[in-house]
């Protein structure tokens, strides 16, 4: 187990590093996630950015869902996850 962890994270870190290294490019940033990622998988990160943003502006849950045509369930993720002060979100909309 520890194993893979550590190879999880190594694989992590190259893949942010990746991410850093072309992210000045918006174009190459884009083609990359489209490669990465499969249609889904890239609109629903599409749509969880959405929803934080839309819940730092205080738009309710339920219009958000129905906005968006989403489940609650993936609303209450984003604002658990903005609860935390200290978390990613927070600092991305703070910078």
């Amino acid at each position: 187990m520890w194993r893979k962890k550590t190879t999880e994270e190594k694989y992590a870190r190259e893949l942010f590093e990746i991410i850093q290294k072309i992210s000045s490019d918006k174009k190459l940033l884009k083609d990359f996630f489209i490669d990465l990622l499969t249609p889904h998988e890239y609109q629903e990160i599409i749509k969880r950015w959405q929803i934080v943003k839309q819940l730092t502006k205080g738009i309710p849950q339920r219009k958000i869902a129905k906005n968006l045509k989403v489940g609650i369930a993936t609303i209450t993720r984003g604002s658990r996850e903005l609860s935390d002060k200290d978390g990613g979100f927070n600092k991305v909309l703070k910078g």
